[in-house]
């Protein structure tokens, strides 16, 4: 298959580079934010920051979805495994998430809470199968992307009439999280010149949904494909757009998304789901219409409803700067545990978990330690 080494490309991204140094305007900064945590990976991997122009920088959002999961509902899951007796599954970026006072799922299975890592859907119900005598909840999570594998285990298990298992469900929506941040920019936010859309998400949901970036907070949006080359094109397009006073939704990852995303999965997800009326979002607070329920008619397999816990106010861990970091405010390197008491060893927040998470980037790739004449691009 291709489309993997032509995006990777050392020429092509020197032409690039070259592009952007020239569109660039020295006298005006270009802060754009990339959604996706998976853009933020690409960008500190390949080194695409050291081929910017200095006026040129990425900021870092909240596109993580076990980044911005709140730290209440690792409780509530921890709650259900040792309070119910429940088989927990979920996959393995959880595992390690800091809970309250300094627990994790991966603590709780070792001190004999039933809780599996699986790697799909289709496991936790193999597990259901097999044990008939086991109630077995999956610790459903991801922003829109993910929600079709588990719309498709919650109705086999309806047309299976597998009784022992039930979803504990944490499905975010982009959009509005997207919304909350723009809304906030401010002084005490963060002022963004163009946002690069998420490009999963979009396979999904189409371009269509991020119109009202450009027409309600005047920044221009562009879909950008995971590759270095693709975000540098991105990038460049961004920059056009602001140079020309245009603002508007493009798509420079044609390859894969259109403007109505596929209408066959967002349908499986309105059939299965509802949209909460309100969502607590680690770092953005309680928003609005911004995560999935299961909908009355599968409300029998919602396992908040089947095994309900209640769970004592959570708080982060001291001087951990995740919540910052997920807005755009602050870089990792801004908080005083990165690197120190923090690292992936020894998370104290989210965002050094996550294979997604900016934190993880940061410290995986070493480009905070890096200087500017660092080698990029598979260099």
């Amino acid at each position: 298959m291709r489309y993997v080494d032509e995006f990777r490309d050392q020429r092509l991204a020197r032409q690039l580079a070259a592009a952007i140094a020239a569109a660039a305007r020295p006298d005006r900064e270009y802060r754009l934010m990339e959604f996706c945590g998976g853009h933020t990976h690409a960008i500190f991997r390949y080194g695409v920051q050291h081929l910017m122009p200095s006026n040129v920088r990425f900021i870092h959002g909240p596109g993580c979805p076990v980044c911005v999961l709140p730290m209440a509902r690792i409780d509530q899951a921890i709650a259900l495994a040792t309070r119910h007796g429940v088989t927990l599954c979920t996959y393995g970026d959880l595992m390690r998430v800091p809970a309250s006072e300094r627990k994790s799922l991966l603590k709780a299975k070792a001190e004999g809470a039933d809780i599996r890592m699986i790697y799909s859907t289709q496991d936790a119900l193999r597990i259901a199968r097999e044990n008939p005598e086991r109630q077995v909840v999956l610790f459903a999570i991801g922003f829109e992307t993910t929600t079709p594998p588990t719309a498709v285990a919650i109705k086999t298990a309806r047309a299976e009439g597998l009784a022992n298992f039930s979803v504990f469900c944490n499905h975010v929506l982009t959009p509005p999280a997207l919304r909350t941040i723009l809304a906030t920019a401010g002084p005490e936010g963060v002022r963004l010149d163009g946002i690069l859309g998420p490009s999963h998400v979009s396979t999904l949901i189409g371009s269509r949904p991020y119109a009202f970036v450009p027409s309600e907070f005047g920044v221009p949006v562009v879909i950008a494909g995971f590759e270095p080359l693709d975000v540098m094109q991105s990038a460049l397009m961004l920059i056009e757009q602001i140079n020309a006073g245009r603002c508007e939704v493009e798509n420079q990852y044609l390859r894969a998304v259109t403007e109505d995303g596929n209408p066959k999965a967002l349908a499986l997800m309105d059939e299965v789901f509802r949209i909460r009326d309100r969502f607590e979002w680690r770092g953005l607070g309680e928003l609005p219409d911004s995560a999935l329920a299961l909908s009355e008619d599968y409300a029998d397999l919602d396992a908040e409803l089947r095994f309900p816990v209640e769970v004592p106010e959570s708080r982060e861990a001291r001087g951990c700067e995740c919540p910052a970091i997920l807005r755009g405010v602050k870089e990792p390197t801004d908080c005083r545990l990165f690197g120190t008491v923090c690292t992936p060893d020894n998370p104290m927040g989210s965002c050094m978990v996550s294979s997604e998470g900016a934190c993880a980037a940061y410290w995986s790739y070493g480009r905070f330690r890096a200087s500017s004449s660092s080698p990029a691009v598979g260099a």
